[in-house]
């Protein structure tokens, strides 16, 4: 009885002396934490964004989740980036990176004069191995309120429910347990993992007007209770893209995978692993040239089995991180089987093809549309050889403009010009700037492609 009562004791020692150091833990691990505010102009506006980042180095970069930037913006229009600390209404001016293709990360750099009231978040990572978060561990992480508030911090706190690999090892905890993008902690303060996109959770509604009900999905935007673990963040930081598009970018150019199918799994003896079908294998691409064909299951990467995931599909974005994680000029050993028979192909991996973010483009203010650039990414979404692929893709398409009213729509692939075959993004644009200039020019006519069928529209001006 007496030993248990020293137990007890202890137990409440070491809570309240770990609940009175929690205000010094926090008080260093906020200095790791910032809020980020940048806008994107756009042909027709100028909208403001706010994300929240976590600080990396001593050189002032910071990291933002791959969702606080719209895909389609592209760097051109990202402007004016500012850095909050937590509570601070000041602010000081940032530069945009580029975005890392393997995490998804964005990278962002502040201005000299605030680097030193920054601390990296490497500094409350483990000095030894870095530990897994277990289940059942209390874990706690920062909040930050919205800029109206001078972004406030504010602290979250739960313990592990699950851990899984997605395929990055993931612990999800109870409760909301960090905003997305920042940080999560155990109770000693050191660094368990950043805070991913926010879960959805499923309810069942029920009404008295009305017997059972539809699930709804909600989704709390501002906080998480996913985290992805330290060993999943720590080794990536140093991947500061060398340019706006974070190139170099590996490809492979094995298009469309998906998970095997367990009943196949379970005839091949394969329930130990997962695979991986090819749906396509790109034109002229290193799958291509490495003998690659489409319904071929990667079975094994330089000799690795894939490991088994649940969900199957997570099996797909493990194969996407093993390229995205090399660099042009390296070579993979896929093993592929192919009917009834194992294959390993060679391929040695190239710099991905123009991204349509990295086509040119142009917006014409009186015709009403942007035209981009015709790149490797359209052929294959039409299903056309590269060879064919030319004019260009009316990539924005302002409401109301005369190209509106005629029926043009954002994606179109704008083949002919007034007659005129548009053979290349230069004559494309030489002749809508001739046509946009033209102020006695009462309509002009173009020739599309959409879902495979054409149409003509005629575009008036006046």
């Amino acid at each position: 009885m007496k030993r248990l009562c020293l137990f007890i004791v202890a137990m409440i020692s070491l809570t309240a002396l770990r609940a009175a150091e929690l205000p010094a833990l926090w008080a260093e691990r906020l200095k790791s934490v910032v809020a980020v505010e940048y806008f994107t102009e756009t042909e027709t506006d100028r909208r403001p964004s706010v994300a929240y980042g976590v600080v990396v180095d001593a050189q002032g970069t910071i990291i933002l989740p791959s969702a606080a930037i719209d895909p389609r913006a592209v760097p051109s229009q990202l402007k004016e980036f500012k850095v909050y600390l937590p509570g601070d209404p000041a602010s000081a001016t940032a530069e945009y990176l580029g975005q890392d293709a393997l995490t998804g990360w964005h990278f962002v750099r502040a201005e000299e004069r605030l680097r030193a009231q920054l601390t990296p978040i490497t500094k409350f990572a483990s000095a030894s191995a870095t530990p897994e978060p277990a289940l059942a561990e209390d874990v706690w992480g920062i909040g930050l309120r919205n800029k109206d508030e001078d972004f406030t911090p504010y602290l979250l706190k739960s313990h592990i429910a699950l851990i899984q690999s997605l395929p990055q090892r993931t612990a999800i905890a109870q409760h909301e347990v960090a905003g997305p993008g920042l940080p999560v902690f155990n109770r000693e303060g050191v660094f368990m993992g950043l805070a991913a996109t926010s879960f959805g959770q499923t309810f069942l509604q029920f009404s008295r007007s009305e017997r059972g009900g539809s699930p709804t999905m909600l989704i709390n935007v501002e906080e998480s209770s996913a985290f992805q673990v330290a060993e999943e963040v720590l080794p990536y930081l140093g991947r500061v893209p060398k340019n706006a598009f974070g190139r170099p970018l590996a490809w492979l150019g094995a298009y469309g995978f998906e998970p095997m199918d367990r009943e196949v799994a379970k005839f091949l003896k394969l329930e130990s692993q997962s695979g991986a079908v090819v749906s396509e294998v790109l034109e002229g691409s290193p799958a291509e040239k490495a003998g690659m064909q489409a319904r071929d299951i990667v079975l094994a990467i330089n000799g690795q089995p894939l490991p088994r995931f649940k969900p199957d599909r997570v099996v797909v974005s493990y194969v996407e991180r093993e390229v995205e994680r090399r660099a042009p000029g390296d070579t993979l050993t896929l093993t592929v089987l192919r009917g009834a028979e194992r294959v390993d192909l060679k391929a040695t991996l190239g710099d991905e093809p123009k991204l349509m973010r990295e086509a040119a483009r142009k917006y014409y203010e009186r015709l009403g549309f942007t035209a981009r650039e015709f790149v490797y990414g359209d052929a294959v979404a039409r299903r056309v050889k590269v060879a064919e692929g030319s004019g260009v893709v009316a990539h924005f398409v302002k409401p109301n403009s005369p190209a509106a009213i005629a029926g043009l729509r954002t994606d179109d692939w704008i083949k002919e010009i007034d007659g005129v075959e548009t053979k290349s993004f230069e004559a494309a644009t030489e002749k809508l700037a001739a046509t946009e200039a033209d102020t006695l020019r009462s309509e002009f006519v173009l020739l599309v492609s959409r879902g495979g069928e054409t149409a003509v529209l005629r575009v008036k001006l006046k």
